[in-house]
C-alpha cells in the first residue's frame, strides 16, 4: 500500500489556519483531488469543524471529514483521537493526501512523535502559521521573542510565549499571514526574526489562505533529524503537559444564548475593552440591526472581522416576497419547527480563549451586549439600534 502524505497547519490562536484550510479544501474539489480533513478545536463548540464541514467537497461526502473537539491532539486523549480519526479515513477512502488543522494551542511535538511510527501514512509538511500583525504589535516584529523566552526560563515559568517559539522550531514551513496588515519593510523584519529561531524552515508570506494546493504534493519527508535534539530537551516537560487540554494558562468558555447582540455596546466592548490576555474570539451570531445576516465572528488579538455566511432561515420565510415555491417553504417551516429558540434558527455561539485568570470577567462584558428583555419589546417594536459595524463586504476569491 503506497503511503499517504500528511500535511499539518500548526500555529498560535488565530494565525489564520482554518482560512488556509478551506481555501485548499475548494481547490481541491475544483481540481478534482481526492483530499481528506482531520480538524481539531479544543472547545466544546466546535466552530472550525462545521465551516470546514460546508465546504463543496466535505458536503459531497461526509466521510472524508473527521472532526476532533474538546481536546487538543498533542494530549494524550488529542492522540489517541487523531489514531482513531486516520483509521476511519482510511478505512472508508483512499486520498491522495490528508490535511490536519490543529488547535491554536496544539504542540507539534507529540504529532511529529506520532508520524514519525506510521506505516500507511507519512508527514511531509508541518506548516507553521504565524499572524504578522500580532508579531509586530506585540513583539515588535519579533525582536522581543527570544528575550521574553529567556524571561519565562529564567522564572521557571511557561505560557504562549513558549508554545510560539516551540511551534517555530518543528516546524517545516513557516507561512506568515496577514502580512496585507503590516508595512512591508516590518514583513521583512519578521521574516529575519523568526529565521533565526528556526533556520531550516523555509519562510513563505500569504494573503487569505491563498496556496496552490499542488504544490503540497512536491514536499519531501519531514526531516526528523533536524529536531532530534529538541525531543531529548522537550520531553520531561511536555509529558506532564500532555496530560491536560488547557495548558499554557489557557482557558475556554461558550456563550450560547437565542438573542441577537446590542451592536454598538458589541462594538465597545471588542474596541475598547478588549485585553490582551484575550486571544480568540470566534463563532456564529446575529446583530440587532441585521436580523437576516447570519455572521462568523473572528477576533485573533487585537484583529476582528466578520463574514457574511447566509440567511438565517427564519428570515427568509419572514421576507413576504421570498419568491420560494410551496414546497421549499414547507422544508423551511419544517426545519423551523424543529428549533425551540424564541427566533427561529436565528442564535449566537460563540468561543473565547484567553488567560484563565481574565476571561470570566471578560465574558460577562461579552454577555452585556445581548438585548435585555426591555430592549427585545423595544426592538419588536420597530426600535432601530446604533450599528457601528461595518456595512461592507468584500468577497474574497480563492
Amino acid at each position: 500500500m503506497k503511503k499517504i502524505p500528511i500535511v499539518i497547519l500548526n500555529g498560535f490562536l488565530g494565525s489564520g489556519k482554518t482560512t488556509l484550510f478551506r481555501n485548499l479544501l475548494s481547490q481541491s474539489n475544483e481540481k478534482n483531488i481526492s483530499t481528506c480533513a482531520i480538524v481539531n478545536d479544543m472547545s466544546q463548540l466546535d466552530v472550525d469543524g462545521e465551516l470546514i464541514a460546508t465546504s463543496a467537497i466535505i458536503e459531497e461526502d461526509d466521510k472524508m471529514l473527521e472532526s476532533i473537539s474538546s481536546h487538543i491532539l498533542s494530549s494524550n486523549v488529542g492522540i489517541k483521537l487523531l489514531d482513531q480519526a486516520l483509521k476511519n479515513i482510511l478505512l472508508n477512502k483512499k486520498p491522495e493526501i490528508i490535511i490536519i488543522e490543529t488547535s491554536g494551542s496544539c504542540h507539534p511535538m507529540p504529532l511529529v512523535k506520532y508520524f514519525k511510527n506510521q506505516r500507511n501514512v507519512y508527514l511531509t509538511g508541518l506548516f507553521v502559521l504565524i499572524d504578522s500583525l500580532m508579531i509586530k504589535q506585540d513583539y515588535d516584529c519579533g525582536i522581543n521573542i527570544i528575550p521574553k523566552l529567556q524571561q519565562n526560563i529564567i522564572q521557571g515559568k511557561r505560557d504562549p510565549i513558549n508554545l510560539l517559539v516551540e511551534q517555530i522550531l518543528f516546524s517545516s514551513h513557516l507561512i506568515l499571514t496577514k502580512g496585507d496588515r503590516i508595512k512591508e519593510n516590518n514583513l521583512s523584519k519578521i521574516c529575519s526574526q523568526i529565521q533565526k529561531i528556526n533556520p531550516f524552515a523555509t519562510i513563505h508570506s500569504i494573503i487569505f489562505g491563498k496556496l496552490n494546493i499542488e504544490s503540497l504534493f512536491e514536499l519531501k519527508e519531514y526531516n526528523y533529524f533536524n529536531i532530534e535534539q529538541l525531543f531529548d530537551e522537550l520531553k520531561p516537560i511536555l509529558e506532564f503537559e500532555s496530560g491536560t487540554d488547557r495548558p499554557y494558562d489557557l482557558a475556554t468558555r461558550v456563550i450560547t444564548d437565542d438573542r441577537p447582540f446590542h451592536p454598538e455596546r458589541l462594538w465597545k466592548v471588542f474596541n475598547h475593552q478588549l485585553e490582551v490576555n484575550i486571544y480568540r474570539s470566534k463563532g456564529f451570531f446575529w446583530l440587532a440591526s441585521r436580523p437576516s445576516q447570519s455572521l462568523l465572528f473572528n477576533q485573533a488579538a487585537g484583529a476582528i472581522n466578520l463574514e457574511f455566511l447566509g440567511t438565517w432561515r427564519t428570515a427568509i420565510l419572514e421576507e413576504k416576497k421570498n419568491n420560494l415555491q410551496e414546497i421549499e417553504l414547507k422544508f423551511l417551516k419544517e426545519k423551523i419547527s424543529k428549533e425551540s429558540a424564541r427566533f427561529g434558527d436565528r442564535c449566537c455561539e460563540l468561543t473565547i480563549i484567553g488567560d484563565k485568570t481574565k476571561i470570566d470577567e471578560f465574558v460577562e462584558k461579552v454577555e452585556s451586549c445581548f438585548l435585555t428583555d426591555e430592549e427585545i419589546i423595544q426592538w419588536e417594536n420597530g426600535l432601530n439600534f446604533k450599528d457601528p459595524w461595518p456595512k461592507k463586504y468584500s468577497k474574497i476569491s480563492n
